[in-house]
């Protein structure tokens, strides 16, 4: 019994004796692991290297006054803006912008680095240290594909905005199918899908639309497929096309204005009570939209009037061609002069009430060979069609996006009780 207990007492002894020497134990060097933690960056500079000012462009300000609060003096600022005007015009920087000083830690803080945030990717770093230097970057931006798809109850807009989507796909959609669809004249139970892709930076601010990349609309129950493909691969240029590869953009465009309405037809034989009931024909198509609304031109063009006359009001003419002129009625400013070469899809004015009119619209007129017609009842020309040698690329590049659109389902239309 003695010697059991004896031998009881020396293994807690022992084991006691040998966890104290475990504490004591010295760990070696070589396994000591110590984690560093990264430092911060702004802009790719180390942010504990200078004191870090972020504001935005206020009303007024300039390059010199920003400059000058923190401490560059006005023959340094000379000296930058001369260094760098060939690569960033400060001159151009716009209120409401954001922008970042990256100072000095010391008493003085004075600007180190000026970056101007251009857009919400692309923003500009002047490095005054040193060598003054001009560095035009990009935030890291993600592409996301996305799909929709959505019945037409009244509008466009309001489809996208009671479906929760970005109105630049509308915007875009509108875009895309400006020749081939009135969309002052869409029809409830009009319905679309489309496939695009959506820009993200740092992975979670959106940034706007990148690309439609194929859609299909179907408008009074006719389908129109639209892909976008590259058609010049010399001069990347890229075009929409339908499922037949017929190009979706025509010489004209529908409509002056988007997301207008019509409030008057071409009508050579329209009798007006106002002036008892008396033929007086109306040789435009009226397009009615809020006072200020951007008008379009519909197709490349030089302008050959740009004034204010009687009941036309402030308008705006131009020559396509030989054949085809048009003209833009009752503007509350115009934004071209003559002579000026426009583009189509080009702002060449704004919708006002100058002239005889009753409320904010234009007056879209257009010519044929010197005679004012319908626009509407005429056979446009369209654009180049696909050359025959690409149609088995753009038909096996098509194949799985037709696939893709056909396999988006529409929401179910709410049930009318």
């Amino acid at each position: 019994m003695k010697l059991l207990q004896f031998i009881s007492i020396f293994i807690i002894c022992f084991t006691s004796c040998k966890n104290e020497s475990n504490k004591d134990e010295v760990i070696p060097e070589e396994k000591l692991v110590v984690k560093e933690v990264p430092k911060k960056k702004v802009y790719g500079f180390f942010e504990d290297d200078f004191t870090v000012v972020r504001d935005t462009v206020k009303s007024g300000d300039s390059f010199g006054a920003i400059m000058d609060a923190h401490g560059v003096g006005t023959s340094q600022v000379h000296k930058i803006t001369t260094a760098i005007k060939d690569s960033f015009n400060v001159a151009r920087i716009t209120s409401g912008k954001p922008y970042t000083i990256l100072a000095s830690k010391d008493s003085l803080a004075q600007a180190q680095v000026f970056i101007y945030q251009n857009n919400p990717i692309d923003y500009t770093i002047v490095d005054l240290r040193d060598s003054i230097t001009v560095q035009k970057k990009k935030k890291p931006v993600t592409i996301v594909e996305k799909s929709a798809s959505g019945v037409i109850n009244s509008s466009l807009l309001q489809t996208f905005s009671d479906e929760n989507l970005s109105f630049n796909v509308a915007y875009a959609l509108s875009d895309i199918y400006a020749w081939t669809i009135d969309f002052t004249r869409l029809q409830a139970g009009d319905r679309f899908k489309v496939i695009y892709t959506e820009k993200f930076i740092e992975d979670s601010i959106p940034a706007g639309i990148d690309e439609i990349k194929a859609s299909y609309f179907e408008h009074k129950e006719k389908p129109i497929y639209a892909f976008k493909f590259e058609d010049d691969t010399l001069n990347h240029s890229f075009n929409y096309y339908d499922q037949e590869a017929k190009n979706l953009r025509k010489a004209f465009l529908k409509s002056p204005v988007k997301f207008s309405r019509i409030s008057s037809k071409f009508n050579l034989k329209r009798r007006i009570k106002f002036y008892g009931n008396k033929i007086r024909p109306h040789r435009g198509t009226d397009f009615a939209a809020p006072q200020g609304t951007p008008i379009l031109a519909t197709a490349d063009g030089t302008v050959t009037r740009s004034e204010r006359r009687g009941g036309n009001g402030k308008y705006v003419k131009i020559r396509h061609n030989s054949t085809y002129e048009t003209q833009y009625l009752h503007m509350s400013r115009q934004a071209v002069k003559k002579g000026d070469y426009v583009r189509q899809g080009d702002v060449i004015g704004y919708i006002g009430m100058t002239g005889n009119t009753s409320g904010p619209h234009v007056c879209y007129r257009f010519w044929k060979n010197g005679k004012e017609v319908d626009p509407f009842k005429q056979e446009l020309p369209s654009s180049k069609a696909l050359p025959e040698f690409l149609r088995p690329k753009f038909d096996k590049y098509t194949l799985p996006l037709i696939k893709k659109l056909d396999s988006i389902p529409f929401k179910p239309e709410p049930e009318i009780l």
